[in-house]
């Protein structure tokens, strides 16, 4: 049976194009596939439970690889503010993204455009009604991340139960972006039923935890590009 489409009662327009940002990259070639690929935007985590950690002077020289127009994003799980500070002095990314607990006012300080990630399935985030408030809480963010709830917050290669989206799809007040053991055998379905305005994938491109294959990152961008071709409003 055809799996139901979430964003049917949508508020926002439909995209033409789904974004693409490729997360957790830790190598200059890996730099250069993913912008070679067709991604939007590049991640960096500042993690440092994470396999995928980079320090700021790092990412700092691997940002400056990426083409132009490519969005830069700093990925930060609850971080202290002198983190935040040293990220955005050395890297100057296009964008925060905030992926614990944060609060709005935490996020907001910096001044800078910012994404904050929910973790769909928490206890605090098991119901289409809390996962909306949640939201709501953080209407200061120019987007909404949708990732599986694991203790390794993202990267894991879980997706999570989509239907907890519903509230969130027939509000979407700020864009939408999904997230959650995205794959090349997957997201071409998930974009079809969910419609986010971008799409965020890091395991799913991988051959191990922080080291991408440009096979897998073409692979991907490639079904993005003909599920967006399938839309039927095109």
């Amino acid at each position: 049976m055809q799996a139901p489409n979430l964003a049917q009662t949508a508020n926002s327009p439909r995209s033409l194009r789904t974004r693409i940002k490729m997360c957790g990259l830790t190598r200059e070639q890996d730099v250069d596939a993913a912008c070679a690929a067709g991604a939007d935007a590049l991640g960096f985590i500042f993690y440092d439970k994470s396999r995928r950690y980079v320090s700021a002077e790092r990412a700092g020289v691997l940002s400056r690889r990426r083409d132009v127009f490519v969005s830069s994003v700093a990925l930060f799980v609850e971080p202290e503010e002198a983190l935040v500070t040293s990220v955005l002095e050395a890297m100057h990314p296009s964008y925060l993204q905030f992926h614990g607990h944060e609060t709005p006012a935490f996020c907001a300080q910096f001044n800078w455009p910012y994404v904050k990630a929910f973790r769909v399935g928490a206890p605090d985030l098991d119901t289409p009604e809390r996962v909306l408030a949640a939201c709501h809480a953080h209407m200061g963010a120019c987007a909404w991340l949708f990732d599986s709830y694991t203790p390794a917050y993202g990267g894991s290669g879980h997706s999570f139960d989509h239907s907890l989206l519903s509230a969130v799809l027939a509000d979407r007040a700020r864009p939408v972006i999904l997230s959650g053991g995205l794959n090349q055998g997957n997201v071409a379905q998930l974009i079809q039923q969910i419609e986010p305005a971008a799409v965020d994938v890091s395991s799913g491109i991988e051959t191990e935890p922080g080291i991408k294959s440009p096979e897998k990152m073409a692979a991907f961008v490639t079904q993005v590009q003909q599920a967006d071709h399938d839309k039927p409003w095109l």
